[in-house]
C-alpha cells in the first residue's frame, strides 16, 4: 500500500505535488489545508483522510485528530504534535503523520513512527516544500520486521525504513 503525505497547502497544491500522489492509495492531509477545494482535487486521485489545521477556519472537533486503521497498521493524523491528548501506545498506535512546523522530520519514540511530511504550500521559513510517501509492507515476515527497532537511512535517497515500513521525502519544486 502506498500512502500520500502531504501537509500545509494553505491553499496551494502545485501541479507537481499531484503528479507525485498519481499511483497512491490513499492521501493523508496533515491541515493547514487553506481552501477546501483542495480536498476535492486530490480525491480525485485517491481516497482522502485530512484534518484541519489553526489556519482553517472549521472547528469541527471530528477533524482535529484521526485513527486510521489499515490492516494491521494504526495510524494517527494530526496537525500540530502538541495538541495530542490520547494515550498513543494505549490505542496501539503504529504510526504518528503530522504537519504545522514546514519541516519535514522523522523519528521513533516509543516504537511508534513519527512523520512529518512537511509543507507543500507556499514557501515559508526558508524551508524547501516536500511531501513524502508512506509504504506499507502487506506481506512480511514479523519475525524479521520485529527485529528492526532502528531507523535505517538512506540519505541519497531521502528514504527511511523501519520495521515494515518505507517512508520516501520528496522535494518539490518551488
Amino acid at each position: 500500500m502506498i500512502i500520500g503525505l502531504i501537509s500545509d497547502t494553505h491553499g496551494l497544491i502545485r501541479a507537481e505535488v499531484i503528479n507525485n500522489l498519481q499511483g497512491c492509495d490513499l492521501i493523508l492531509h496533515a491541515g493547514d489545508v487553506g481552501k477546501n477545494d483542495i480536498i476535492e482535487r486530490i480525491k480525485k486521485i485517491a481516497p482522502v483522510d485530512f484534518v484541519y489545521g489553526n489556519i482553517d477556519k472549521n472547528n469541527d472537533p471530528a477533524y482535529i485528530d484521526k485513527i486510521i486503521k489499515l490492516n494491521e497498521t494504526n495510524l494517527y493524523l494530526i496537525h500540530n504534535i502538541n495538541d495530542i491528548k490520547v494515550d498513543l501506545i494505549d490505542m496501539n498506535i503504529n504510526i504518528v503523520v503530522y504537519g504545522h512546523s514546514h519541516k519535514s522530520k522523522i523519528y521513533i519514540k516509543d516504537g511508534i513512527l513519527y512523520i512529518n511530511p512537511g509543507s507543500v504550500g507556499p514557501k515559508r521559513f526558508k524551508l524547501e516544500p516536500f511531501m513524502a510517501k508512506l509504504y506499507i509492507m502487506d506481506n512480511y515476515d514479523k519475525h524479521i520486521y520485529n527485529l528492526n527497532t532502528e531507523l535505517k537511512v538512506n540519505i541519497e535517497e531521502n528514504i527511511y525504513e523501519f520495521e515494515r515500513y518505507k517512508v520516501e521525502f520528496i522535494k518539490i519544486d518551488a
